[in-house]
């Protein structure tokens, strides 16, 4: 695929670090040459220097020969004028990053696509659809689900006190008789570990696992906490990733929002409507107190401060508060949150670059998704009847030793996997793999 991606920023950069493992033909447009000198010094593509709205730069970067279109520079208005110039020159399909909220809430209105849109994000929106998802339980730092929960996707961290630490996962079996989960990585040291029989679980690993329904519960006890079940949430920062996290929540938890703003507190009054609203200094520990910090279940940070919102995390954590949440910019502040006492730490741009590279992907792909701070992807494939994997025993298959098979969905039952288990045709697989073994496992499925 020729990929023209138009922005080096950060979106744009970890989106073109991800296809640059796969061999695309990508090409980056920037203003910026400071930018797109980083750019060619850590990644092997093509740079065009020019603004991407202007179609001498995109003929020069070859648009009406491209498969994609991505714009996600930091202006709304150049990303949706660059997609629309793009179309019209011959690009296949494109992407624009928006920041406007009436694009997204009112999409039945005007429909994009017929002036050249064909897809829409927004990194505020997304991360907080992964906040919300984050919050379904607060023994797991991680959590996604397959096919209404049939197979899950959970992380825990390794208590030095629990019944993992220490051992192998050979030396493990007894503790899963049924073979309802499965380890799929292991996070330590900020190093990704796809696991095998000899390798140990030690203290303060992140440890991720593909699980059954039933599975699920007996991994939370592995974990060595206890369930709990969220009714209260506090989030601090009227930010837009706020604002989208409050509304999604609204409906189902007590929230409290704290801002320092004063005009922001009567805007985000107005648009929600089951929220209490306070004006306040979010670093204020004594306002965190009468604001019942102390009850609440969940604290989710997510100022534009990165400082602010781990320092808040850590502090709601010495309150008693279960789950603590902090959007950073820094993605190298991600690996951290196993080892200073977050729960987990999300960045908008991640998520919204691992949210576009599902539009790259060959073969059948039914979800995909990432894990914060883990080099690697999860995908959920459907298997067609001429796909190499069909018919065929997990341990047959010679699959990259950078990538594992977790589980599969059949008949809208979800199974765990391991050596003897044969894929079928209309199976769903769910597949954990590091970068560099992407382009193997795409070729099981085509």
């Amino acid at each position: 695929m020729r990929i023209i991606i138009a922005g080096a920023g950060e979106v744009g950069f970890h989106l073109a670090k991800l296809l640059a493992f796969e061999r695309q033909d990508i090409v980056i447009i920037d203003m910026d040459q400071e930018r797109l000198n980083y750019v060619a010094n850590h990644l092997d593509i093509s740079i065009v220097k020019g603004n991407s709205t202007s179609f001498k730069v995109l003929d020069d970067s070859g648009v009406a020969k491209s498969d994609l279109l991505i714009a996600v520079t930091s202006s709304e208005e150049a990303n949706i004028a660059t997609c629309v110039i793009a179309k019209n020159l011959g690009a296949k399909k494109t992407i624009a990053r928006i920041d406007n909220l009436e694009f997204l809430l009112d999409k039945e209105r005007f429909d994009l696509q017929t002036i050249g849109i064909d897809e829409l994000i927004s990194p505020e929106s997304l991360a907080a659809r992964e906040i919300k998802r984050l919050l379904k339980e607060a023994a797991l730092t991680d959590t996604f689900d397959f096919d209404n929960g049939q197979l899950s996707l959970i992380g825990i961290n390794i208590d030095k006190n629990g019944f993992l630490n220490n051992k192998t996962l050979r030396e493990t079996n007894y503790l899963n008789p049924d073979q309802n989960f499965i380890t799929v990585a292991i996070l330590r040291n900020n190093q990704t570990i796809i696991p095998h029989g000899d390798t140990k679980f030690m203290a303060n690993d992140h440890a991720y696992f593909i699980a059954e329904p039933d599975g699920v519960r007996k991994v939370m006890e592995l974990s060595n906490r206890e369930k709990v079940l969220f009714k209260n949430i506090m989030i601090v920062g009227g930010s837009k990733v706020g604002y989208h996290t409050a509304r999604r929540l609204q409906n189902k938890y007590r929230i409290k929002l704290i801002d320092d703003s004063k005009f922001r507190c009567f805007e985000l009054a107005d648009m929600l409507e089951d929220v209490l609203v306070i004006n306040g200094e979010v670093s204020d520990v004594d306002l965190l107190k009468e604001e019942g910090i102390e009850e609440m279940d969940a604290f989710i940070a997510v100022t534009n401060n990165s400082e602010t919102n781990i320092i808040s995390c850590l502090v709601a954590k010495q309150f008693g508060v279960a789950k603590t949440i902090a959007l950073v910019e820094n993605n190298d502040y991600i690996h951290l949150s196993q080892n200073i006492g977050v729960d987990t730490m999300i960045n908008k741009k991640l998520i919204a670059a691992n949210f576009i590279s599902r539009y790259i992907r060959k073969g059948d792909i039914v979800s995909i998704t990432g894990i914060h701070g883990v080099d690697a992807e999860i995908m959920e494939y459907e298997v067609k009847e001429k796909a190499k994997i069909v018919n065929k025993k997990i341990k047959d298959l010679h699959f990259p030793k950078s990538a594992i098979i977790g589980g599969v969905v059949r008949e809208g039952q979800g199974y765990t996997t391991f050596g003897d288990f044969e894929i079928k045709t209309d199976d769903r697989v769910v597949i954990l793999t590091k970068p560099e073994g992407i382009p193997q496992v795409e070729s099981f499925f085509n």
